[in-house]
């Protein structure tokens, strides 16, 4: 006799729940690393340009060159303000998917708990049976040699 859990549908169904709570925890921490990645190349250009500003000045460059490099620097410390903001907002997501892959993997594990609980007292119940098969049969067969 093989052991069929009742709520095998519930317990796969709460697998892949929890296999697509982590593909989307992985998805969120990608959107972060890219986001970070981002801010780093900004920050170099950032460095480079700032360098090329005390570079420009050494050599007595234009004053409208100087002005160009200096709206540019402008323009970097607007879109690493905004990287910043965009980072944050997606450490608030990995935050929030972790937490809800959390969830999933307690809600998998109550599940999986409960299919061992039912399979060892299956596994209880049929040994039980088994014995007093055994124990029927030696019965029997005392009857039947003591006649």
């Amino acid at each position: 006799m093989k052991f069929q859990y009742t709520f095998q549908k519930v317990v796969d169904i709460k697998s892949s729940a929890k296999n697509q709570a982590e593909w989307l925890l992985s998805s969120a921490l990608g959107e972060l690393q890219a986001q970070e990645q981002t801010l780093d190349q900004l920050l170099e250009d950032q460095g480079r340009t700032l360098e090329t500003i005390n570079q420009a000045i050494e050599n007595r460059a234009p004053i409208s060159e100087l002005q160009d490099l200096q709206r540019y620097v402008v323009y970097l410390d607007q879109c690493i303000s905004r990287k910043i903001v965009d980072i944050r907002e997606a450490q608030v997501e990995v935050e929030h998917k972790k937490l809800h892959l959390t969830e999933k993997m307690v809600d998998e594990k109550v599940w999986l708990q409960a299919k061992d609980k039912a399979k060892t007292k299956f596994n209880h119940e049929y040994m039980v049976r088994e014995q007093n098969d055994l124990d029927e049969m030696a019965t029997v067969r005392y009857v039947m040699n003591s006649k």
